[in-house]
């Protein structure tokens, strides 16, 4: 299929609401400007406060069904856990996100930073419920906020996918992080 000097996608089933450009499905790709050797640094972090704040929620949906104080208490670990990893992982995608123009000219990269953002705002919401007692904000504000908080981290780690996968930004390529 040529889509060459349109502005949709090679690919027939993928909604016009997602931003492609056909220069961008044929450069070598931005890459990171938090990196090791070359190795983008935020695909490796993010996955620490997803895994806790999921276990958080999992933990949560547990205790509701148990009511077993381990759970409570291990949702609140989560919760802290994720809260700490979720601002490192914030850091180095900020620094991604001020540093590579073509991050801030996707609507794939606004919503990916608005949708982390709340998350960790609602993470440190339901961190702060929690301290002192962690059964008691268990039912229904704290499962509910850690479940707000994981499908949160679903849309931004699809969001995330869109900057990776589409449009080449934080892959290991030679683009210039200020190149469109």
């Amino acid at each position: 299929m040529n889509t060459q000097g349109r502005r949709t996608s090679p690919y027939p089933n993928i909604p016009k609401v997602l931003e492609t450009d056909d220069r961008e499905f044929r450069d070598a790709g931005v890459p990171s400007t938090v990196a090791v050797l070359g190795h983008p640094i935020h695909p490796i972090l993010v996955q620490f406060p997803i895994a806790f704040l999921v276990g958080a929620f999992l933990s949560d949906a547990v205790f509701w069904f148990t009511n077993d104080i381990f759970w409570a208490r291990a949702s609140f670990y989560l919760i802290a856990a994720g809260f700490v990893a979720g601002i490192v992982a914030a850091i180095t995608g900020m620094l991604d996100f001020f540093r590579i123009e073509r991050t801030r000219i996707r609507t794939a990269g606004w919503a990916h930073m608005v949708f982390n953002i709340s998350a960790l705002l609602l993470t440190l919401i339901n961190l702060i419920l929690r301290w002192g007692s962690p059964a008691a904000p268990v039912l229904p504000w704290g499962l509910a906020i850690s479940t707000v908080v994981a499908t949160l981290l679903g849309v931004s780690g699809w969001y995330g996918g869109e900057l990776v996968y589409r449009h080449k930004i934080s892959v290991i390529g030679n683009g210039n992080p200020e190149q469109l």
